[in-house]
């Protein structure tokens, strides 16, 4: 088994020989190891090492490289690069991913960047950057070999072989009319199984899907990986073509997303870079935030009990329960709000479903609590009696109910105000919950004991 064949090894060989001054194994283990080990490797260095490893590598290489790391890197490595190495990084680089490299560049990058590119490579990126923040035409490739409906299969392939050089993706070749607007696409697996004669117009594909340039590029994604499609031709306004957006840029904008979504969800601000490379500071700073509000909104918990303390004073053994009632409600709470954000993010669920996700949710809440409350019953009825135990069984049905139809409305709502369904997922219902279910807890205490 070579080395590049065994990934568990390879990234503690590069650091070391850095750290031992031995450029030679450097060089070996780069030479050794695949793209994406290498840069992975890279992003866990600081930026004087990562930088020297980077400067080891052969031109095409380092260009490969270097497109396989987060912008927030691929900055770091610039920074540290003299001039004619730099203009080769970024004049070798594809226009979109050069585009996602400057999207939150500092001016400083970004002017350096657009000074060193020709004039051809200039006039790409900037048509690219022209499009609004996190929409396709941002993560397209401009440049394709869009094909005439009136080509032979002949005429096409020999188009394919004169333009494809240049062109990111040839899997997937747009169809055109004379004024460049889209009328289908066609696989080149069907040009080369065809007879030489057939015309384009006999194999195009007319109701492929397609997205406008300002269109958001997640939902574009989405629809690649729902249509399984590897490259989806994006139009302009009027319907001509611009671009197409490779699968490979898709699976980066969903996992991009993805990784957002988990972050919120989790209660912590999203963050770009390797999170072995992060400082304990920077992790940090990126969690405080949230567990500050999140602290405030428990004292809302705290306030609860302290209203209800004549209550606690004359069953004491109703406080047995308190963790108890709140965790299982926090918990059935956190689980609806992550099936919804999760059924919102991939298109199961839209805003007008509001009412049929809380009839649901609803009752797939009270199923819970049933089944949850009868364990609770027989339990309860052996420690502390089967009057408490019945207001903790009652409390358990409609703690679940509640937090179940709270944790599926919440991102559903969030998503009619314009706000981001992760923003106010799991901790957040989980600390609304916890607060409203003590009420539902002494209320039910009340009624059930006669206090």
């Amino acid at each position: 088994m070579t080395q590049a064949q065994l990934p568990d090894e390879l990234p503690t060989g590069l650091q070391d020989a850095l750290e031992n001054h031995d450029l030679t194994g450097a060089q070996r283990w780069l030479d050794g190891s695949p793209p994406h080990l290498i840069a992975d490797e890279l992003a866990r260095m600081d930026n004087v090492d990562a930088v020297i490893a980077f400067r080891l590598l052969a031109k095409d290489q380092a260009i490969t490289v270097f497109e396989e790391l987060e912008p927030v890197d691929q900055q770091a490595i610039l920074m540290g690069l003299r001039d004619t190495a730099f203009h080769e990084v970024v004049e070798g680089m594809d226009p979109d991913d050069r585009v996602r490299m400057l999207r939150e560049a500092p001016a400083k990058i970004a002017q350096r960047v657009l000074a060193g590119l020709s004039a051809r490579e200039r006039r790409l990126t900037a048509a690219l950057l022209g499009y609004p923040e996190g929409s396709v035409g941002r993560y397209m490739t401009p440049e394709t070999v869009p094909l005439n409906q009136h080509l032979t299969v002949e005429q096409a392939l020999a188009r394919v072989r004169a333009r494809g050089a240049d062109a990111e993706t040839v899997y997937t070749l747009p169809v055109v009319d004379s004024g460049r607007r889209l009328t289908g696409i066609v696989e080149l697996r069907e040009l080369v199984l065809s007879p030489p004669d057939r015309t384009v117009a006999d194999l195009v594909v007319t109701e492929a899907p397609r997205a406008q340039a300002t269109d958001p590029a997640e939902d574009a994604a989405r629809l690649m990986r729902e249509t399984n499609v590897l490259d989806l031709p994006v139009v302009d306004s009027e319907d001509r073509l611009v671009g197409l957006l490779t699968i490979d840029d898709a699976v980066e904008v969903i996992e991009a997303a993805d990784t957002e979504d988990v972050a919120r969800q989790s209660g912590s601000a999203p963050w770009e870079g390797h999170y072995m490379a992060a400082s304990v500071w920077q992790l940090a700073r990126y969690r405080v935030v949230w567990l500050l509000l999140l602290l405030l909104a428990a004292t809302l918990t705290v306030s609860v009990t302290q209203a209800f303390e004549g209550t606690l004073e004359q069953v004491t053994q109703l406080a047995m329960f308190i963790p108890l009632l709140i965790g299982t409600g926090g918990n059935t709470g956190a689980q609806a709000a992550t099936a919804a954000v999760r059924a919102l993010a991939v298109g199961e669920v839209r805003g007008s479903d509001l009412l049929a996700v809380i009839w649901r949710e609803c009752r797939v809440g009270l199923v819970l609590g049933l089944l949850l409350a009868a364990l609770g019953l027989a339990v309860g009825s052996v420690f502390v009696g089967p009057d408490i135990a019945l207001v903790v069984g009652v409390t358990l049905v409609i703690i679940c109910a509640w937090a179940a139809t709270v944790g599926g409305t919440m991102p559903l709502l969030a998503k009619r105000l314009r706000i981001d369904p992760a923003v106010v997922s799991a901790p957040m219902v989980t600390t609304l919950v916890d607060a409203t279910g003590l009420v539902i807890y002494f209320m039910v205490a009340r009624m059930v004991l006669g206090l």
